[in-house]
């Protein structure tokens, strides 16, 4: 899929640098290339669980109707439900932000230029139960 960055003033939030939303890197200043390999790392994310979100978005249609298009942005979902945990274990938003899965992912590798042409499928799994991600 190709990503294209968008340079603006209101997206992402106070605070960060940028925020991915396939097929878009949203960012308020020009990105380095590890702040760019990062965001393709969440993209990456975002495309394997958009996958799974029309899955069972599509088979839980069939049963359950209409609220089951909320698999769909499942990314997100997982993101603000793993936040919060994190949050209550941590009592530091910061620091449940550092040790949400996926986010430790995308530090761990991105440094690491041709991380994405190796990487397993949903990768981002074996951050879950890590301990507390140690910044440098």
């Amino acid at each position: 899929m190709k990503i294209r960055i968008v340079k603006n003033d209101i997206i992402p939030f106070d605070g960060f640098l940028a925020m991915t939303v396939i097929p878009w890197i949203f960012c308020r200043k020009a990105l380095k290339d590890v702040d760019v390999n990062h965001e393709m790392i969440h993209a990456r994310q975002q495309e394997e669980m958009l996958f799974v979100g029309i899955v069972l978005a599509a088979v839980f249609f069939l049963f359950i109707e209409w609220w089951s298009l909320f698999f769909i942005p499942i990314f997100f979902w997982l993101y603000l439900i793993e936040w919060i945990i994190r949050l209550i274990i941590y009592q530091d938003k910061d620091e449940a932000y550092y040790n949400i899965s996926f986010e430790q992912e995308a530090y761990d590798h991105e440094a690491e230029v041709g991380y994405l042409h190796v990487r397993l499928h949903f990768a981002w799994i074996r951050y879950i139960f890590k301990k507390s991600y140690e910044r440098v």
